[in-house]
């Protein structure tokens, strides 16, 4: 398991430096990338939620229409919310309506207010700008006006 994990980190920081978002070209074919995608769709299914994440995090950077489905799935029943933050990320740079959809009502309906807070904010960087209002509460959090505009 430890030499799996380590192999598929390994093939991340090999990706993270060597692709750019979404250009399957350079891999040298597209069964590469497909490889490379099957690998990072292995990991988040992982016990390791620093390998979690990070297959997450590329996911997003590739825009794997193949990850929708999982990364909706952690967004909405991870116990971490880093990991909720960072699948909300991912689903952001994918661009898939799907999971546009379950970021925006991850603003409204997560539990907590700094994933609430990560999710209106990647919904404004990624996917339209505007819709969600931020302001500065007394104790310099970030609030979220959750009401679209």
């Amino acid at each position: 398991m430890k030499a799996s994990a380590l192999l598929l980190c390994v093939m991340v920081l090999v990706i993270a430096v060597s692709a750019s978002a979404g250009d399957k070209t350079l891999f040298g074919s597209t069964e590469k990338y497909d490889r490379a995608e099957a690998t990072l769709l292995m990991g988040l299914a992982s016990d390791n939620e620093g390998l979690r994440e990070s297959a997450a995090y590329m996911l997003g950077e590739l825009k794997s229409d193949k990850a929708v489905i999982p990364l909706m799935g952690i967004l909405r029943c991870e116990s971490c919310s880093t990991g909720r933050v960072v699948a909300a990320l991912a689903l952001c740079r994918i661009g898939d309506p799907r999971g546009v959809y379950a970021v925006k009502q991850a603003v409204q309906f997560d539990d907590e207010a700094v994933v609430q807070q990560r999710c209106a904010y990647f919904y404004n960087a990624y996917v339209q700008p505007g819709t969600f209002n931020f302001t500065s509460a007394q104790d310099t959090a970030v609030n979220v006006d959750v009401a679209v505009r």
